[in-house]
């Protein structure tokens, strides 16, 4: 349960109508499959020992009497199983009949929760067989044992234990309908996962809806929703049960079950994306004084991690559909910012220093947009190429063209001689290709694209992105500044996308060209003189690659999970492709930029958030400046295996 994942599974298994002997056999049977699989929490449908579909049968002795004994029976066979098994079942008490969910974890039943809300409309008449359950928890005698009942009970684990922050709180199928219901009180008093048992019907359109009732009761809870349904073997006399169950993580659906078929389906659950979200949005989880009985369940540890591993790439959706409606939407935001500023100061044009790189272009393309918006003219777009020492042609030439097959206004002014005056009045050798030899053209460059814009009454529009403003790959007072940074919350995976998005998207096929070419350019400042011509510096071989920090950026902002987790969600997503020691290695190397380098993000000028991580010192990164690294560097050199191999 390391990291604090928790398989979980849901069932539909086939079901004998009033046959509780052939029912528990198939709930012990899937029980040891998907303990097999590694499901810590195994959840069952609603009445799944008697079958939903029952009738008045639920008022004979003899079948309530035969379902305590398959309970007994699945509660020894499975006291081996190192899983919460959760199963429903009618269940007598003090002269009334309960629809009730048991809990059982290594041979004990460690409580019974009753369903509060029975459906007594259109094709149900719960109210006919069922008493309502009580919300109150209190012991019952069951073989010996006190056994909680009630709805107000939580399972979970205890102090110390793992996988941390998980707590269960179970309903029971239209106490999720509701307009109030359990889950909200669950929630509240710190369930971190809800279990459904359920056996709803099946009718034309039905299955949307659950799905969507599930999937927005997680994202609004902040919580698991595991949802167990009833399927096949329910009498057909005049309903028809087609499973389909479901599990959700905070509005997303992880694993969805076929209809009418017996299935076991499974999520490996992250409870520190909940426990992370209850703690950024604190406004969401009050906490309810009321009693709640909560009982304790502990697990194994073992060294788990997710069945199938995270995508490489979190800011940029896998799906191709997605991708473009979320590259368009991007581009929406990034340009309805900048034409707001430009409208507001009343500007007519905009500078824009355009180097050929991929940054540049995409900030140049949102400029296009928002004047195209705004009906103004494209040639107030004022797009300045500055060659100096490491300025190569192609960069250039794909700048030149980029600019004018827009309809932009070029202008280019070689910043060589300035610099080299520079470099005299402070006495920097030219050929000392030091950070201040980088760092002075950088500095020129943003003075040029000031002063332009002081003169035109125009603004100066930012290139830089989110991955470099982590990093700190920015000249303090350079290209760190500007007048409006459209690219400041898009990181630097998603910056290609949205080139690449224009690129197919444009009727413009000289465009199309221009920017397929930007996309082969490798990522560079240009601050060094070529090498035979071509980039001799190379951004990803100087600070690692982008596709790594972005991963480390995003969950370790979005999140908040530790280096070690980190490392280890890296080492599946980028099997194959980089050894552990080389992930290691730029792992630390993120760490170290990123909290030195916070002194250049807490003078950002203002920019758009597109996403749910964002570095702007106005709202989700309110850091300090000269916070220690330490306890995160301690850890990103502990995480490492025995035989690593170090990059070199």
């Amino acid at each position: 349960m390391k990291d604090g994942w928790l398989k979980a599974a849901a069932v539909t298994p086939e079901v004998k109508v009033a046959d509780p002997f052939f029912n528990a056999g198939e709930i012990i049977r899937a029980s040891r499959e998907a303990a097999e699989r590694g499901a810590k929490l195994i959840a069952f449908p609603e009445l799944s020992l008697s079958g939903y579909t029952c009738g008045d049968l639920f008022l004979q002795e003899t079948l309530l009497k035969g379902c305590l004994e398959a309970l007994e029976r699945i509660r020894k066979e499975t006291a081996s199983i190192d899983a919460l098994i959760i199963l429903g079942l009618p269940f007598e008490y003090r002269g009334k009949l309960f629809n009730t969910a048991a809990v059982l974890q290594s041979g004990e039943l460690l409580g019974l929760v009753p369903k509060l809300n029975l459906p007594n409309y259109s094709e149900f008449y719960e109210a006919r067989h069922f008493a309502p359950g009580s919300e109150e928890c209190f012991f019952i005698e069951y073989e010996g044992m006190e056994v909680p009942f009630g709805s107000r009970i939580l399972f979970e684990t205890g102090e110390g234990a793992l996988p941390e922050g998980l707590s269960i709180g179970v309903e029971i199928c239209e106490d999720a309908w509701g307009m109030v219901t359990p889950a909200e009180s669950h929630a509240e008093n710190g369930a971190s996962v809800i279990v459904n048992l359920s056996a709803s019907n099946a009718l034309v359109g039905k299955r949307e809806y659950r799905r969507r009732l599930f999937q927005m009761a997680s994202g609004r809870l902040t919580a698991a929703y595991v949802a167990a349904c009833a399927g096949k073997g329910e009498s057909t006399g005049d309903l028809v049960f087609a499973g389909g169950s479901i599990i959700c993580l905070n509005g997303q659906i992880l694993s969805e079950a076929p209809l009418f078929q017996t299935s076991i389906i499974y999520a490996d659950l992250d409870l520190e994306i909940i426990r992370s979200e209850r703690r950024r949005m604190n406004t969401v989880h009050g906490f309810n004084p009321d009693f709640y009985g909560r009982c304790f369940i502990s697990f194994e540890e073992a060294d788990t991690r997710p069945e199938h591993p995270v995508g490489r790439m979190p800011f940029v959706p896998g799906n191709a559909s997605l991708r473009e409606e979320r590259c368009g939407e991007i581009l929406s935001i990034q340009a309805e910012g900048l034409k707001k500023r430009i409208s507001h100061i009343g500007a007519k044009e905009a500078v824009i220093g355009l180097s050929g790189g991929l940054d540049s272009t995409l900030a140049f393309l949102v400029t296009l947009k928002a004047f195209d918006d705004l009906g103004l003219e494209r040639d107030g777009i004022i797009a300045v190429t500055m060659p100096c020492f490491g300025t190569t042609d192609r960069t250039y030439n794909n700048a030149v063209s980029l600019a004018r097959s827009c309809g932009a206004t070029l202008k280019e002014i070689n910043i060589s001689r300035s610099v080299r005056e520079h470099f005299a009045d402070i006495g920097q050798a030219e050929d000392c290709h030091d950070v201040t030899y980088e760092n002075a053209q950088a500095r020129e460059r943003t003075q040029v694209l000031m002063d332009l814009a002081n003169m035109r009454g125009a603004l100066v529009v930012g290139t830089g992105d989110l991955s470099e403003l982590a990093l700190g790959w920015a000249t303090y007072n350079g290209d760190h500044m500007s007048m409006y940074g459209v690219n400041a919350g898009v990181p630097k995976t998603l910056v290609r996308h949205l080139v690449g998005f224009i690129a197919d998207t444009s009727e413009d096929q000289a465009l199309s060209g221009v920017l397929r070419d930007i996309l082969d350019t490798p990522v560079s400042p240009e601050l060094l003189p070529p090498s035979e011509g071509g980039i001799s510096q190379k951004t990803e071989e100087l600070v690692g690659p982008y596709e790594l920090h972005d991963f480390f950026l995003y969950y370790a902002l979005r999140y908040g999970f530790r280096p070690g987790k980190i490392f280890r969600l890296a080492e599946g997503a980028f099997a194959g492709e980089y050894e552990p020691g080389v992930i290691k290695r730029w792992m630390k190397v993120f760490y170290r930029r990123f909290f030195s380098q916070q002194f250049k993000r807490s003078c950002l000028p203002d920019g758009p958030k597109v996403g749910t991580v964002a570095l702007s010192p106005r709202g989700d990164l309110r850091m300090p400046s000269d916070a220690s690294a330490e306890l995160w560097m301690k850890e990103a050199e502990m995480m490492a295996n025995a035989g690593e191999t170090e990059a070199s």
